[in-house]
């Protein structure tokens, strides 16, 4: 026990070191001050650390650091993703030690002369030529090049991977998980053996390799190495999309938060397109967003029914009608009726091209006044206030036809829409109401020459309620393949999807024709236009052109050929993942399409019904 020390004032001139006692003992003092200090590396540090020939015990957990020790010939990008991607807790290091090119090339001058003596000795004997020396030789030629170009460059290059585990056996098998995936790509690695202590402090954050068991590389292979591949695909805000396949995240996004909430969706029939669109419609609903539906196959009723939207049928003999010459009451901004009322005459005219087929420049020209008299007749001039007008019908614009010079033939074949057997869909006021979150407009029961012409009326309706008052709103068109089997109807299409971003509104297309919808140049044109896009299963005929469009990998594109239903690829601007829909019980039953669950709830509605005495 130290004893206690008196101060005393220092004679003037004096100094610590003229007293050795008096210093010694003041040392001694702050060592044992020191002892009781804590620092971070107290608060940090384990209780104890066990080293052992392949593995540490740190405090209460196992760790284990591989290293690889050699490479295929030919990598690809993103080999090492698999392993970041991993669900586990794991320290990965890098070590790059550059060479000078001089050394390297002086080297390789050497191997190459070697190798080229021994392909010509063989020759002069007569032996079979050597494919893995002629193949070295290309590399290594390949490489001078590139090193004395300086568009390569080369080192040595060290990859270790620590990872952790709570017991023994857990270890062992993420050690045995990691050799296997690393293994299924060429690449071999090693557990460390009495260097376990070694391998810990390579991966530690402190940039020192203790190990130093490196491989010759030149910038490719290596630049394949970097851990900047990431499979996460969520954010802060957004639905639940589905389950990133690579490491079980969830792929959470809001499509507002792109540079603009369009999307396209591309699969076969039975892929789980119209599901995964269904199950986003019912989780937007939820966020306060209001969607509209154009529904091919009445595949949207149940889900429309279950959360208490408007179901809407169009048909000949429907009792739901839709003018094509409605006005958007106001739109904002600086427009002014006279440029809404010829923006609706060109909208119209398109209409008018898919219902009687192409016109020559002479047609065209007296359509076109022909549709300014048409909304005059009914007073919309540019100087009328478009909330209180009473647009016309398409009888009108026969009408207006009858009485102008070259408009028989145009009469005659617009008599079909207007008194003849198609007269009941175009020719009406419109009395339907999109005062709901979710509105579904079914085409089921129109014919097929007759669902172009649908569509495209319904869209231009929805776009001028768009314009009308500004909300959140996405709109879904099923089976989009269908508009664009026309240039006029595609060309509509998109117009709508370039400018609906200012609206706040994001247009969803879904097809699954690919080749019809990607074969017109407006069809490419909006899949360039959508920041988000779901790819599922695709068919054989399809998947070179879904390749070509959306520059997929060669793992990718045999994905999409194998991948299951519900199962794809997510791209979200620059970012894309492989994606498995999830579905709750109970939301499952809501949006499902299979026939033989639908029959199931129907059956056990009119079970509950009878239960209940209702008819």
């Amino acid at each position: 026990m130290n004893e206690p020390v008196s101060f005393r004032k220092k004679p003037e001139g004096s100094s610590i070191e003229d007293d050795p006692r008096l210093t010694r003992e003041i040392i001694e003092e702050e060592k044992i001050f020191r002892r009781g200090v804590l620092s971070v590396r107290d608060i940090i540090a384990p209780a104890a650390l066990k080293v052992e020939a392949n593995n540490i015990r740190l405090g209460n957990k196992f760790l284990r650091t591989i290293f690889v020790v050699a490479y295929p010939r030919y990598i690809s990008v993103g080999w090492f993703a698999p392993i970041i991607n991993l669900n586990i807790n794991f320290d990965i290091s890098m070590f790059f030690y550059p060479v000078a090119s001089s050394i390297v090339l002086k080297q390789l001058k050497d191997k190459v002369g070697n190798l080229e003596a021994q392909i010509i000795a063989d020759a002069d004997k007569g032996a079979a030529r050597d494919p893995l020396r002629e193949t070295a030789l290309r590399d290594i030629e390949y490489l001078r090049d590139a090193l004395t170009q300086g568009t390569e460059k080369f080192f040595q290059f060290a990859l270790y991977i620590t990872l952790y585990a709570d017991n023994k056996e857990g270890l062992d098998r993420l050690s045995d998980q990691v050799e296997d995936i690393l293994g299924s790509r060429l690449v071999n690695s090693r557990r460390v053996y009495y260097q376990a202590e070694q391998g810990f402090n390579s991966t530690l954050p402190l940039g020192n390799d203790e190990l130093y068991i490196t491989f010759n590389m030149n910038s490719s292979p290596i630049a394949s190495s970097f851990p900047f591949i990431s499979s996460e695909l969520t954010s802060d805000n957004g639905i639940l999309y589905g389950v990133n396949r690579h490491n079980n995240s969830l792929i959470i996004f809001d499509r507002f938060s792109l540079q603009n909430a369009n999307s396209v969706v591309f699969a076969t029939s039975g892929a789980g397109k119209s599901y995964a669109i269904k199950l986003e419609i019912l989780r937007s609903l939820m966020l306060g967003a209001e969607v509209i539906v154009i529904d091919p196959e009445r595949e949207y009723k149940h889900l429309a029914e279950a959360v208490g939207g408007t179901y809407i049928n169009i048909s000949l003999s429907s009792d739901n009608k839709i003018n094509p010459f409605d006005l958007p009451t106001s739109i904002g901004g600086d427009a002014r009726p006279k440029d809404i009322i010829r923006s609706a005459v060109i909208t119209i005219k398109g209409l008018i091209k898919l219902m009687i087929g192409s016109l020559n420049y002479d047609e065209d020209s007296l359509m076109d006044r022909a549709l300014l008299e048409t909304y005059a007749k009914k007073d919309i001039t540019p100087d009328a206030d478009l909330s209180t007008i009473e647009p016309p019908v398409m009888s009108d614009l026969e009408q207006i036809l009858e009485g102008m010079e070259g408009g028989n033939d145009l009469v005659l074949r617009l008599k079909k829409y207007t008194k003849g057997t198609f007269s009941g869909l175009l020719n009406n006021q419109t009395n339907v109401q999109m005062d709901n979150q979710l509105v579904c407009f079914s085409v089921r029961d129109l014919e097929d020459e007759l669902r172009p012409m649908a569509i495209y009326t319904i869209v231009n309706y929805i776009w001028n309620i768009v314009r009308s008052e500004m909300k959140k709103r996405i709109l879904v068109i099923d089976e989009a393949w269908w508009m664009m089997q026309n240039e006029d109807s595609a060309k509509f299409i998109f117009a709508l999807v370039k400018r609906c971003r200012k609206y706040y509104l994001g247009v969803t297309t879904i097809t699954q024709d690919v080749n019809d919808f990607l074969a017109s140049p407006y069809g490419q044109a909006i899949v360039n236009n959508c920041s988000l896009q779901i790819l599922m299963k695709q068919a054989p005929a399809a998947i070179d052109q879904i390749q070509k469009t959306f520059l997929l990998t060669e793992g990718e594109k045999y994905l999409l050929l194998e991948c299951g239903i519900g199962e794809g690829i997510f791209f979200a601007g620059n970012k894309h993942v492989a994606m498995k829909v999830v579905a709750s019980y109970t939301e499952d039953q809501l949006i499902t399409s299979d026939p033989r669950q639908l029959l199931e709830i129907e059956e056990a509605k009119k079970e509950f019904a009878e239960s209940q005495g209702l008819e």
